[in-house]
């Protein structure tokens, strides 16, 4: 193991153009700064918002090295870090700032930074993380992490201790689309026990948000999708409703609850998708929002008239907190995420990520 002042040698998946496979690629990683970890990567799950960085004019641009839910074992520590050690079993996370007001109370995914820290790839002075075999820069700092190698530069704030006995391979989806899913039930809406809640999209995130609203005590938990099988899966994870999404969703729901459901949960981005879950809401309800909104969302004054309408990021969490607290209720058997992984080699990270898009595998996790 070097030490912290020399740079490390990684395998990882480059994605070099928009409309390409990824490129696995030796590259190297640059000297720790003082706050920063070196993590190597055991395992990274896939998420959607990885193929953000595919599309002409997102700020995070190619050539870059993806992946925001890493886990894995600490080799480094910088001069600074205090609360992690050589050794440490990890969840990475996104990154925030620690300084600004939301950040010092508790509400880290709505940083003052969260958008320059997590979605552009670089540095803040906008200069890159690594370098590929000719010398020349790719971006490294996707969500603090760039997990989709076999080592990636974190910092001491997105890197969440875990205990050593852990199936560590199996833990890095809680730290983006499991915690987007859960949290957003069990902090940002506080769905309450004994109430209604629609989930509107049955992959990781929305099973994660069917799986903790089980948990909370929701007594109608309704789940909306196109694909069976991930309906019949909500089901056998606490989902007391499936509706096929090609029909009327809002009207069956309606007459499921008999006047709407105190909680709806979108995790589509799609504009008709999210007006049927704020009309599927009672007055009083509560609607929350995920993902990246694909087109303009047009509501009349009556269809959120009483309505709260929140747009999460993160689920509200504070990673530090929340990913213990979804290993404990894993740990109890409540919370069983780990039946929504499949495993991939990273050299098969393009399989993987076409599976995803297309509505099969529900969160491919790559093994380094």
């Amino acid at each position: 193991m070097s030490d912290s002042s020399t740079t490390t040698s990684a395998r990882a998946a480059v994605l070099r153009a928009g409309d390409t496979p990824y490129s696995i690629e030796n590259v190297e990683l640059r000297a720790l700064r003082s706050s920063e970890v070196l993590v190597r990567i055991v395992g990274a799950g896939m998420c959607h918002t990885d193929v953000l960085p595919r599309s002409a004019g997102f700020p995070a641009a190619p050539p870059i090295i993806l992946g925001h839910e890493g886990s894995g074992v600490i080799e480094q520590v910088g001069a600074d870090v205090t609360a992690l050690v050589v050794g440490d079993h990890v969840v990475l996370s996104f990154d925030s700032c620690g300084r600004c007001a939301n950040c010092h109370a508790g509400q880290p995914a709505y940083c003052d930074e969260f958008m320059l820290r997590n979605l552009f790839g670089r540095e803040l002075d906008g200069t890159a993380t690594a370098t590929d075999a000719g010398g020349q820069p790719i971006g490294g700092r996707w969500f603090g992490q760039s997990s989709f190698a076999s080592h990636a530069i974190a910092t001491e704030r997105n890197a969440v201790k875990v205990d050593r006995s852990l199936p560590l391979e199996l833990l890095g989806p809680l730290g983006c689309g499991i915690q987007t899913g859960a949290g957003s039930v069990l902090c940002a809406m506080d769905v309450q026990p004994g109430t209604s809640i629609a989930v509107f999209g049955t992959g990781a995130v929305g099973l994660a948000a069917v799986m903790a609203a089980k948990v909370v005590g929701a007594t109608t938990i309704i789940a909306v999708d196109l694909q069976q099988h991930r309906l019949d899966l909500a089901t056998e994870l606490g989902a007391t409703h499936v509706i096929d999404g090609s029909g009327d969703a809002g009207a069956q729901i309606m007459a499921i609850t008999g006047g709407g459901v105190q909680y709806a949960f979108d995790t589509t981005g799609a504009p008709s998708v999210m007006l049927s879950a704020v009309r599927a809401t009672r007055m009083t309800g509560t609607v929350g929002f995920v993902g990246v909104q694909t087109g303009p969302l047009e509501l009349a004054s009556f269809d959120y008239i009483g309505k709260t309408i929140i747009n999460i990021l993160e689920g509200s969490a504070d990673p530090q907190a929340f990913i213990p607290r979804m290993i404990a209720l894993w740990q109890e058997g409540r919370f069983p995420f780990d039946r929504l992984i499949e495993q991939f080699p990273l050299d098969r990270i393009d399989e993987a990520e076409q599976s995803s898009l297309a509505g099969g595998v529900i969160k491919p996790v790559l093994i380094p």
